[in-house]
């Protein structure tokens, strides 16, 4: 589905990734760990093209579509999905007028208003926030656990098929994480979608248990597993990661 190769990308005259090599197939949950101002982020800009980020070598695919030559908006219609850290708050523009013109978009055809309030307002009750949310400003005067919860609602209602979750844990408490883990779990398992998740919470990856782990540093990846490597990395440290990769280099 998604294949990164051989990515450097600059913010201004900085380079904040390198030689970054990345491949994710249909269906697959992946993990990107690592310490914090290395890159991780950058990669979710990359991939959805903040104009800001430039890309000076390398490639991204994904379904055989280059997307470095397509705008935000037109990777979005691909079915790519990101939820920031900091979800931003729209002003004069409710969840349910943005939600019925990006699906009247998507699917080329009016929505139905009545399965729409219905299926909102489902999808309202599985992540325990209020019905009036439907009808809110986009995250205005909300806390950061209610955006997390407000843009799974968006998520949701637009069924993507690749999820990009940058430091989702940011700003929730115990019980919105379980909540944010199991929505995202029971997502998984009905539309198969492809996940990477960046974090460095431990309570998380065991939540919702990837199946590939990659560690980033330097702005490269320096070690790729499984699920235990996130267990092993985030218990002793990243060192030994970049230690590894380093011997195996040496051989």
């Amino acid at each position: 589905m998604l294949n990164i190769k051989d990515l450097s990308v600059n913010v201004i005259d900085k380079e904040l990734l390198h030689d970054f090599n990345l491949n994710i197939d249909d269906g697959q949950i992946h993990v990107l760990i690592g310490p914090n101002g290395i890159g991780k982020s950058s990669i979710c800009k990359a991939i959805l093209g903040d104009p800001n980020y430039t890309i000076t070598k390398g490639s991204i695919k994904y379904n055989d579509v280059e997307l470095t030559k397509l705008s935000t908006t037109d990777r979005a219609r691909l079915g790519i999905f990101l939820l920031s850290q900091n979800p931003v708050a729209i002003e004069g523009v409710t969840n349910a007028e943005m939600l019925r013109s990006a699906l009247s978009e998507k699917d080329n055809k009016p929505v139905n208003i009545f399965e729409f309030n219905k299926e909102l307002t489902s999808i309202c009750k599985k992540l325990d926030i209020p019905v009036s949310f439907i009808h809110r400003n986009i995250n205005d005067g909300m806390s950061g656990g209610e955006r997390k919860k407000n843009e799974f609602m968006h998520m949701w209602m637009l069924k993507p098929s690749f999820i990009i979750l940058d430091e989702i844990d940011s700003g929730l408490d115990v019980d919105a994480l379980k909540i944010i883990a199991n929505s995202l779990k029971e997502y998984y398992e009905e539309y198969k979608p492809s996940i990477l998740l960046i974090t460095h919470h431990k309570d998380l990856i065991e939540l919702i248990r990837p199946q590939v782990c990659h560690v980033l540093n330097n702005g490269t990846i320096v070690e790729t597993g499984g699920f235990d490597l996130a267990m092993d990395t985030l218990k002793n440290g990243y060192n030994k990661a970049s230690v590894v990769k380093e011997e195996n280099k040496d051989e």
